[in-house]
């Protein structure tokens, strides 16, 4: 079994209330343990051939990489974007009770 490493995952979504809802979801079903819904960013990006820009909202998503499997899968099937941004980063360092905290309230219920 491997080691329960705690990950920030970066998604963007296309307003307040889609993320809103998705954070709740999240939250709810024990896949994160917090959400940091972000200011709206300008996002610049080439899709298809075609530079594009769009307002985006950003989430901060704080769960461990026991749990990633199951997140990935629930923002998939619920993210309005054919391909959402999806990106997850080892938290190497922290509050050892804030991370104790992140493995705690995600821990799988069932």
């Amino acid at each position: 079994m491997r080691p329960v490493t705690a990950l920030l995952v970066l998604t963007n979504l296309p307003n307040r209330p889609t993320a809103e809802a998705l954070a709740t979801e999240l939250v709810e079903a024990r896949l994160a343990a917090c959400v940091s819904i972000m200011a709206p960013c300008h996002s610049l990006y080439r899709w298809q051939g075609v530079v594009e820009t769009a307002e985006e909202i950003p989430l901060l998503i704080k769960t461990t990489s026991e749990r990633y499997a199951d997140l990935e899968a629930a923002i998939r099937s619920r993210h309005p974007y054919d391909l959402p941004e999806l990106i997850a980063l080892p938290i190497v360092g922290g509050l050892p009770d804030y991370l104790a905290w992140v493995a705690s309230e995600t821990r799988s219920t069932g």
